[in-house]
């Protein structure tokens, strides 16, 4: 079978479903400098803000929440107590002591610069990084890295498919937790027989399989748990460390869309995404300290509980920022209270902050990027709405 160099890529992303295609395309490992590394972690589904970082010492706040409410600091299953009158879910155990060394911050309420309340569109927004639905169809992670230049920048998709946030002219890499290949199948067998004379895809394929053989093992030498968050965070570590690591990386928790029983699904969502940062930091050792993790949502849930011990489509949600290179400091943005007067159109938290003003700061502090280019290509037409926030990092 002969196939064109168009077809014969569009046959091995087909047929090695699962398979780590780790960086195609790039010449061999060379020495360089260690680079600073950022993860984003899309919350997908619209995680309750108000659950997450509490603001337990708003005299509206247990009103308003009633058996939503997350009990006091202190108190059997109180909220870590944080700042400024704010606490964590008890679940996020790893991000409040992460926080006591100053290398954790969190932005109370922060919104979309558009108004919308349905996942598909506002997650679309909260990826392609413009002002409105559909503005851009590429996702401004991937235009981050093409405006840093060059190949300075190893993006890296952790799932199935490449989410729009890292989808753009900059060609990423993709891992798939529970594809793995063993040496043994017959496609892998097939595709090397393929490729073996290309000097391209077969070189690909071999680091693909590689990569796919370093992820799936754990530190003592066994299988990551298909549930097991904080072996993710470890395998996903082991995909960012070395000479041929990523250091920027998306990857997508799904399951925040709480309209129902809240309370059970949020405990069990906020253990795996505290665990999967656990597994982040000590999985990435001595690059802990170079790395920003960033946990954002599509948009936050209803301050009152529904009829059914769960919340509806909101506005206003929390964004966490936590990694070594994190700076100590308090909450990013302002706290528009909880009185019936200050709720959004009578229901939601209001957003005080756009959640682009977070992202650019991290980008331009942390990965280098240019304020005029963070401006006009990152995020288009962005300077009056979301300016720019100094000292995150």
């Amino acid at each position: 079978m002969t196939l064109s160099p168009l077809h014969r890529r569009a046959f091995l992303a087909g047929s090695a479903a699962g398979l780590s295609l780790a960086f195609a395309g790039r010449t061999a490992a060379q020495a360089r400098t260690p680079e600073n590394k950022l993860i984003v972690i899309i919350a997908r589904g619209a995680m309750d803000g108000l659950s997450v970082t509490v603001p337990y010492a708003d005299p509206n706040y247990a009103a308003l929440r009633g058996g939503l409410a997350v009990a006091l600091p202190g108190s059997a299953d109180g909220a870590l107590a944080l700042s400024d009158g704010f606490g964590l879910h008890p679940a996020l155990s790893t991000l409040h002591a992460l926080h006591g060394r100053g290398q954790m911050r969190f932005a109370p309420a922060v919104a979309l610069p558009v108004r919308v309340r349905s996942h598909f569109d506002a997650q679309d927004v909260l990826e392609n990084g413009g002002e409105a639905l559909r503005r851009q169809d590429d996702g401004w992670l991937n235009r981050a890295i093409v405006a840093a230049g060059g190949q300075r920048l190893k993006g890296l998709s952790i799932g199935a498919q490449t989410p729009l946030i890292l989808r753009g002219d900059a060609p990423v890499s993709g891992w798939a937790p529970g594809g793995r290949v063993r040496e043994d199948d017959r496609i892998a067998g097939l595709l090397q027989d393929l490729y073996v004379e290309d000097p391209l895809l077969g070189q690909s394929l071999a680091r693909g399989l590689a990569t796919e053989e370093r992820a799936a093992l754990d530190g003592d030498g066994g299988r990551v748990g298909r549930n097991d968050a904080q072996a993710l965070g470890q395998a996903v570590a082991r995909l960012m460390t070395g000479t041929e690591g990523a250091n920027v990386v998306a990857l997508s928790l799904d399951g925040w869309d709480t309209h129902a029983g809240q309370k059970a699904q949020l405990q069990t969502r906020l253990t795996g995404l505290d665990r999967l940062i656990a597994g982040l930091e000590t999985g990435l050792g001595d690059d802990w300290r170079r790395t920003v993790v960033v946990v954002a949502t599509e948009f936050g849930r209803t301050a009152r509980a529904n009829g059914t011990g769960g919340t509806d489509h909101g506005t206003a949600s929390s964004l966490i920022l936590a990694g070594g290179a994190v700076r100590a400091g308090g909450l990013i943005g302002d706290w528009p209270g909880l009185a019936d007067n200050r709720l959004f159109e009578g229901r939601d938290l209001a957003p005080t902050l756009d959640v682009r003003a977070v992202f650019k700061g991290v980008l331009r502090d942390h990965l280098g990027l240019d304020r005029a280019q963070l401006d006009t290509r990152v995020f288009p037409d962005s300077a009056a709405e979301a300016q720019t926030i100094d000292g995150l990092v």
